[in-house]
């Protein structure tokens, strides 16, 4: 039988699978680190490689945080302290990647996948707070910064969990935003790429 440190370090692996890389890797042959703003996100995936791709990154990204958090939650009886230091585990790695020698993304997607599976009542308040914010603004960053700062509250004030999810949650928050440093430096100084759906043409 699974033990909830084994899982923890599949939750890891899991995150640590560069969808948005592989994606790209097999489209054009190139490095998608090496296009774009060099994240391996679905924003840049759509931006550099097509809408399609940047979709099914998103979504495939997503999968990887639910499926970690389901393993941890079908494996460590459901423990919800377990199951919230798997989501911390697949949002480190996405962000650092065993595969791509630590270069990862910004681990978003990997945490709204994290917080479907422990607080979706939380995710679709901060999921309304982002579509307002980018249909506002046009910044997928700010968007992702308002709803990773506002969603650790939202599941505080929803659901009252237990200390050990509730610092998991403002851990992942904090560390999303944190990851996004460059971004909040290019917003302030007006230069922030804007977002078109469109993508690459």
């Amino acid at each position: 039988m699974m033990t909830p440190l084994l899982l923890l370090l599949a939750a890891y692996i899991i995150g640590g699978i560069p969808f948005g890389y592989l994606l790209v890797l097999l489209k054009t042959g190139q490095d998608v680190r090496a296009l774009g703003s060099g994240n391996i996100g679905a924003t840049n995936v759509l931006r550099t490689t097509g809408r399609a791709f940047g979709v099914l990154t998103l979504l495939l990204d997503i999968a990887k945080g639910y499926a970690a958090c389901w393993l941890m939650a079908r494996f460590a009886a459901n423990d919800p302290a377990w199951i919230a230091a798997a989501g911390v585990a697949v949002v480190l790695g996405h962000a650092f990647p065993v595969f791509l020698r630590f270069q990862g993304g910004k681990a978003v997607a990997s945490f709204v996948g994290v917080a479907l599976h422990i607080a979706p009542a939380a995710l679709l308040g901060v999921l309304i707070v982002f579509v307002v914010t980018v249909a506002a603004t046009r910044y997928i960053s700010l968007g992702s910064i308002l709803g990773a700062g506002l969603f650790p509250f939202g599941v505080w004030l929803i659901y009252h969990p237990s200390w050990q999810v509730l610092a998991a949650v403002f851990f992942c928050g904090g560390f999303i935003v944190w990851r996004h440093r460059s971004n909040i430096e290019r917003l302030r100084a007006g230069t922030e790429n804007v977002f078109r759906f469109g993508g690459k043409k």
